[in-house]
């Protein structure tokens, strides 16, 4: 499994609006073969910062989907990234 975890930043003024441009994006990863989550949220705390994490079955699966990553208008939003990717060798579930 594969997550990919961080946050973005981008300015307090135009957060909605990203998020807004992400639902597209949320719901064509949502539907890809491979994808297990997928989310892009606003942090409760910092009008600036996005959260993102996603789970994937597989690096494959996430190349696949990912492609040439954000379009350039998103991208240009971006004041600045830490994202990762995460290879996952063991899951225990705490919810049961």
């Amino acid at each position: 499994m594969m997550i990919v975890a961080g946050h973005l930043t981008v300015a307090a003024d135009r957060r909605e609006a990203y998020l807004a441009g992400c639902v597209t994006v949320v719901e064509q990863a949502r539907d890809a073969l491979g994808c297990l989550d997928f989310s892009i949220t606003a942090d409760l705390l910092d009008p600036t910062r996005i959260n993102i994490l996603e789970r994937w079955e597989s690096q494959a699966d996430v190349e696949a989907f990912r492609g040439a990553g954000p379009s350039g208008d998103q991208a240009a939003e971006v004041l600045s990234a830490s994202v990762a990717e995460y290879d996952v060798a063991d899951v225990r579930s705490l919810t049961g």
